[in-house]
């Protein structure tokens, strides 16, 4: 950063995703989640540093180089559904074209009516319309540029697909079909690789975590907080960590009752647990001293005995 700056932008993340399963992560927006799925596939700013290691299979994504990760991995063994698909999307190709190129590139289709097909297919499976196909990016809604990023991150058949807001702009009822599409995709256990896929998914919609994740990773302030089943999480006993059930009573269909207070800004972190300031049931221990790692980064979690109580 200027001056000297520096700002750990996502501090001691440790998580695992495994084929046939969906990771949800999800946090306030500025905690680190994009930067995190950024750092997978080496699309960090040139400044950005890392460390620590992150395995797909025995490749160390942190440490592999740029020709690895855009002849290998990219696109064959990690699908993106971007935040910003409109900014990834090339303006001056048509839907249609980059979907032809896409396959032709990461499957072994061949022949003009055969791309064609596989094109239309693709789209299809992202709910993108086939009478928009020849449109180009600037002539698509926010919505259709989604979906059409979407059907672009599924042609690979990659066994990990990562998924940083894939309903952004959509309205309920394609919310709920996109996410029915990822999770077919994460429960087929045929395509290239054979074992199934892993999707790891970033969002802020809850009700589409709750509707496709297995498990759930809470981030906060650069840290990952809360590791819980997705079961659990949504419905009984809930969240453990006082974040975690913020953001779900936070929701119009329960409490709709806001957490309080500002995140803190990553090169201004408190002492002790960044949440407490925020926290109702933060103590002296929680401002003095960083939380416990764990499933759980919190010294006062919530148990049971607190939900009955």
């Amino acid at each position: 950063m200027p001056a000297g700056r520096r700002v750990a932008a996502v501090t001691g993340a440790r998580f695992d995703v495994v084929p046939g399963e969906c990771l949800a992560l999800i946090g306030e927006s500025g905690c680190g989640k994009s930067v995190l799925a950024s750092a997978l596939l080496g699309l960090l700013p040139g400044n950005a540093q890392t460390a620590g290691s992150a395995f797909l299979g025995d490749l160390d994504l942190l440490t592999a180089g740029e020709r690895t990760l855009a002849r290998t991995v990219r696109g064959r063994l990690i699908g993106l559904v971007p935040q910003s698909p409109a900014a990834h999307l090339t303006p001056v190709r048509t839907v249609r074209s980059q979907l032809e190129e896409t396959v032709a590139a990461l499957t072994a289709t061949r022949g003009r009516a055969a791309l064609r097909a596989a094109a239309e297919a693709a789209a299809e499976r992202a709910a993108f319309p086939a009478s928009h196909l020849d449109r180009y990016p600037h002539e698509l809604s926010g919505g259709l540029a989604q979906r059409a990023a979407t059907a672009l991150a599924l042609v690979g058949d990659a066994p990990l697909l990562l998924a940083d807001e894939p309903t952004t702009g959509l309205d309920r009822d394609l919310v709920d079909r996109t996410v029915d599409e990822l999770r077919r995709h994460v429960d087929d256990p045929g395509g290239t690789h054979g074992a199934g896929r892993a999707l790891l998914m970033i969002t802020h919609d809850l009700a589409a975590a709750e509707r496709i994740a297995d498990r759930v990773a809470v981030m906060y302030a650069g840290r990952i907080v809360e590791l819980a089943d997705a079961a659990a999480f949504f419905g009984d006993p809930g969240p453990r960590h006082p974040y975690s059930r913020g953001l779900l009573q936070a929701l119009p269909d329960r409490a709709f009752r806001p957490v309080p207070g500002m995140p803190p800004e990553l090169g201004d972190l408190p002492d002790g647990c960044a949440f407490a300031p925020r926290c109702a049931r933060a103590t002296d221990l929680c401002t003095g001293q960083a939380p416990p790692s764990g499933e759980v980064a919190c010294h006062h979690p919530h148990v049971p005995e607190d939900v009955r109580a």
